[in-house]
Formats: structure tokens, sequence, C-alpha cells
């Protein structure tokens, strides 16, 4: 071997050593979790004078750059190393928190006061306490409801799904009321979620045998349900897809009251609507539908209600009279949108139409906010009443009439007007009752009572507020009443789609005066999107 050819060999083999080395490291740190290292070799290469001098600077790069590290993926279960690789890397478990005592509650004294009613009150569609229960798979409520996306996706199955753990948990809600003794509830809208859309509704026979068991629980104890279709049924609209709407959602409603054996008193309470620049013919519009478009069913169940913007006492009760279709007095509604006449007067007139059809009476009562002053703001319900109605002690109204609490407090504002007149002995303990343990409901050991907020503003609490600051910029006299719940269900008068807002409050107020279209633009921007968790 000439001497040129020996030197350019040695060299060949150091950097052959070096390559070897680095290859040995990087080998190390991507197998440090698995324990094993792989070797790299370098075979010997026979180089020929003419191609040693460029082989050799191709292995010099390579010394200098060395390879870029990659992380491995661990291997599956059941090869030889995963044993290995578990023990090394163990999975974290969290420790499970601990939970929190039940808070201590410190109730404020009422004024106590006297009346002569003793019919039942009632709150509308959610259990503030029920509703609050930590951790959140506790808690019961009867308003899940989801988008057309979601139906889209999951299937029928699914949304049917949600139906039915709404009436499951219904019969918490009424045994709750009953240990409560609260007697007149307004069922939730959103039961059955799009039941009555005109592509994705569905009929409500596949949840029959659950609704008859709520029906009958409520039955044995006496309690009144009630429902009140949403601000988007217009009786009176001069669209026949908007009123074709309409008819199917009084249609839903009435099959659900059905399916649970609901006698007469489970009305369903709708307002007037908009007026189209012309009450007279809206009010004929009106008429129409309820005469010819409405199953005999559906018509036995219809009542209606004075809104606070368009349609007052007075507006309809001749309507009323002339169909023997009962009136609900809202002293709140009165009171921003009065009649000429006096309420004693008008509730003597709506009481002889319940009595002819045979139905008990009932009334709606609520307060505006403190500090209002606008339209808008004295529309917003307050959390709570400070006294009942001097109408209700009237002969022929103290013993013979239901009232509807429709307050941000819910079922708090009924315990709370039950202290203030001894109406019904509170409880402020736990309650657990025989028929929650035997059917294997949710127990829900609570104290019933909870203190009002410390200072009450004119706005409503969490996004809804922020919701009318907007519509009131755009017009002082449109926006969303908060009768039902936080949770707002409206629809779309081209698509029929319903919108959920998140927070348990359904929103059944009177319309505005529509645009001179005749469209509800303004209205729907009131309906802001975000489904609600199972």
């Amino acid at each position: 071997m000439s001497r040129r050819s020996a030197r350019l060999v040695a060299a060949n083999s150091t950097v052959a050593d070096s390559v070897v080395q680095h290859s040995t490291v990087v080998a190390e740190n991507t197998s440090n979790k698995r324990k094993r290292v792989q070797k790299a070799s370098v075979s010997d290469q026979k180089l020929d004078d003419d191609s040693d001098l460029t082989s050799l600077d191709e292995l010099a790069e390579e010394v200098k750059k060395p390879k870029k590290k990659t992380k491995k993926s661990p291997k599956k279960k059941g090869t030889e190393d995963a044993a290995a690789y578990d023990d090394a890397s163990p999975k974290k478990t969290r420790k499970p928190r601990a939970p929190k005592p039940e808070p201590v509650y410190i109730i404020p004294d009422v004024e106590k006061k006297e009346t002569r009613f003793r019919g039942r009150l009632g709150y509308a569609c959610l259990n503030t306490v029920l509703r609050n229960k930590k951790p959140a798979s506790d808690s019961v409520f009867c308003s899940r409801t989801c988008r057309i996306d979601s139906i889209k996706k999951n299937g029928m199955d699914w949304v049917k799904e949600l139906g039915r753990k709404n009436v499951q948990d219904l019969l918490t809600m009424i045994q709750w009321n009953e240990d409560n003794k609260i007697r007149l509830m307004r069922l939730s809208s959103e039961m059955f979620p799009f039941a009555s859309h005109a592509a994705y509704g569905y009929s409500l026979d596949y949840c029959a045998p659950l609704l008859a068991e709520a029906g009958k629980l409520a039955a044995k104890y006496g309690h009144r349900l009630t429902v009140h279709p949403g601000q988007f049924t217009q009786l009176g609209s001069p669209k026949e897809h908007v009123v074709e709407a309409a008819v199917r959602e009084l249609k839903y409603h009435c099959e659900m009251l059905d399916l649970m054996g609901v006698g007469k008193d489970g009305v369903m309470v709708v307002h007037g609507g908009g007026v189209y620049e012309d009450k007279a013919a809206t009010l004929e519009r009106i008429k129409t539908t309820i005469t010819t478009l409405l199953p005999q069913p559906v018509r036995d169940r219809l009542v209606l209600e004075n809104d606070e913007l368009c349609y007052n006492a007075e507006d309809l009760l001749p309507l009323c009279e002339e169909l023997s279709v009962p009136l609900i007095f809202d002293y709140h509604h009165d009171a921003i949108n009065p009649s000429s006449i006096p309420p004693a007067e008008i509730i003597k007139r709506t009481n002889a139409i319940f009595h002819r059809r045979g139905i008990t009476p009932k009334q709606h009562l609520s307060e505006q906010r403190p500090g209002a002053v606008t339209v808008m703001e004295r529309r917003a319900h307050a959390d709570r009443c400070s006294a009942l109605p001097a109408e209700l002690d009237l002969d022929g109204v103290a013993r013979d009439v239901d009232l509807m609490i429709e307050a941000k407090d819910k079922e708090q504002a009924v315990l709370e007007l039950y202290r203030m007149y001894g109406l019904e002995e509170v409880k402020h303990g736990t309650v657990t009752s025989l028929y929650v343990k035997m059917h294997d409901l949710t127990i829900l050991p609570t104290e019933s009572l909870r203190p009002p907020a410390e200072h009450q503003t004119k706005e409503t609490k969490g996004r809804k507020s922020n919701k009318k600051k907007k519509i009131a910029r755009d017009s002082e006299e449109d926006g969303v009443d908060d009768e039902e719940n936080d949770i707002t269900a409206g629809k779309n008068d081209d698509l029929g789609e319903v919108r959920v807002v998140e927070d348990e409050d359904h929103d059944h107020g009177a319309i505005a005066p529509e645009p001179k279209d005749g469209t509800s633009d303004r209205k729907m921007r009131a309906r802001k999107s975000k489904a609600v968790k199972m």
C-alpha cells in the first residue's frame, strides 16, 4: 500500500469513528424511555484513489451537521417493550375534589301583611334551588335544548333524548313543589326542542309513558300546570307561513298537555302580538285564525293575555267575550299599558268567561325593577314582589283565582309571599320525599329559602341585560320581556328556526309594533344563539 493511500485510510477510519459515536448519542437520546440503545455501524468502505477525497468530505459534513432529534411514539400495547414503557411513565391520576359544604343562608324577616286571597301561587319554568345545585351533574331543569346543526349532526334520537331528560327532571320539580306547598307551575316551552318545527318536528308519543307519569303525579297533589308559547306565536300576522308556524306551536303544546292528562285548567297563554300598523285589521285576523285554523282541542286550551306595548286588556276583552276565549289579566302589563276600564271591572268580566268555560281563573303578577324609568326598563321584571294586588281581596276573586308570579327569583318570590301573608308554612331545612326515594330520582337535600339580592338594580343579571341595552339603542319600545326564563327561544319568521340563549328564563313578552313592511328584524336581534348543555 502506498503512503498516500495509508493516510487516506487512516483519515477515513477517524471520520467513521466520529460518525459512529454521533449516531450512538442520537440513538440514546431517542430511546431513553424504552431503555434500549440502538447501535449504528458504519461499514468499511473501499475507496478508489479518485473518490477518496469526495467521500471524506461528505463524511465530514455529516459530523458537522448532526441529525435532528425526533421523539418516537410509544409502542402499542402488545409489543415486547410496552410494559417497560408504561412503567417508565405512569399516568397521573387526579385527586377527587372534596365536596364543598352546603352554605348557610341568612334569611331576613319579612313585613307581615294580610289578604283574603286563598288561591294558588306559582312560578314559571325554572326552580333556582334545583337549577343551581352543585356539582352541575346534580342540576335539575326542564329546558335542555339545541340547535338545528346539532340535530343534523347527532340525529333525531339524540334530540328526543333531551326531551326525555327534561320530563324526567319535571318529576323532581313537581315533587319539590309539593314538598314546599307550591301547586302552580308553568312548563317550559323548551321541554321538547324543535317539536313544532316544519322540517325537524316530531311526535311526542315516544315519551307518552313518562309524560303520563308526570301528569299523574301533578294530579295526585292537585297541582295546576300551564304553558306560555313564545311571542313568536303570532296569530294575527299577515304572513301565512308565520301563522302556520304559530298553529304548529300551539298544537305541540296541546299534545304535551294531553299526553300528561292535564285537564281544562292546563291553559295555553298567548299575547295578541304585533299590530302591523292596523290594530283593528290584526284583531280580525286573530279572530279568523282562532275560528278557522285551530283544532278544537287547541282552541279549548287557548287563552289571551294583555301586554305592555300593543294590546291592553280593553283591546282584547271584546274579542275574548265574543269567542269565549278567556283573558288573563297581567297587573304589570296593565300598569305600563293601562286600559280606561278599572282593573276590578276587567277582572269581573274576564272571570265570567273563565266560569262559563269551566276553567279556574288565572292572573299574572310582577313588578318593575327599582329605578326603572323608560318603557324598556319598566318591562324588566323585579326579582320578587313586594305585595299582592288589592284586587285579589274582592268578593268572587279571593278564593277563585290562581296567581302566577313572574319574578326573576322564581320559587323564592312565591315562598316570600307565603311568609309575608302567612299563606303556607315555609320549610327552611332538608327536603327528602318518599316519592323521590321510591322512583330513584335525584335526592336533593337542601334548604328551600334563599336570601334576596342585597342591591337590586334596574338591570337584570347576565347576558340578557346587555342584550336589552343593545335593543334599547335601536328602539326604546322594542326588546325582550322576561316572563318565563332567561333562556330565550325565538324563531326566525322565514325559517321557523329556534335559537336559544343560555340562562334559564324563557321570554314570552308582547311584540312591539313591527316596521312598515311587516317584518320583525329588530325583534329577531334579541335572539342571540347559544346551546344549553345537556
